[in-house]
């Protein structure tokens, strides 16, 4: 058996309406689904469930999730994003462009141009022994 890719994400939220405004009009994914407790969005092959909690835990570490962004649109989506109210969470010190934005439960994730080929590219250049991480 092997893994096939990422299945879905499933992020918790207290308020429901507010989480599916900013993914859909800051990140521009598509609603699929909303009942009482949740919802289902997409983008491309993503499938981003949120779902209803009482509270949302506090990450104070590295942990994110990053989207997946085209180089040309990548500056109109951080205007939109913090029109919306995403907040900064990181410096960028990656190859690439990344924007890192908090959403509004917290959730701390990235906007990122680039894949893991230049991701490795970027890596492999490094010269220092044992300086490379996951690029941060």
């Amino acid at each position: 058996m092997t893994i096939r890719g990422l299945n879905h994400i499933t992020l918790a939220t207290t308020d429901l309406p507010r989480a599916i405004a900013f993914y859909t009009d800051a990140l521009g994914l598509t609603l699929e689904h909303e009942w009482a407790q949740g919802a289902y969005l997409s983008a491309g092959n993503l499938w981003l469930c949120l779902s209803v909690e009482g509270h949302v835990s506090d990450v104070t570490d590295y942990t994110h999730v990053a989207f997946d962004v085209a180089a040309d649109d990548f500056a109109l989506t951080c205007t939109r994003l913090t029109k919306h109210g995403a907040k900064s969470w990181k410096t960028n010190r990656s190859e690439g462009d990344s924007f890192y934005f908090t959403d509004p439960d917290g959730h701390k994730l990235e906007l990122h141009v680039g894949d893991l080929a230049s991701r490795l590219a970027h890596i492999s250049k490094q010269t220092v022994k044992g300086s490379q991480s996951c690029g941060l």
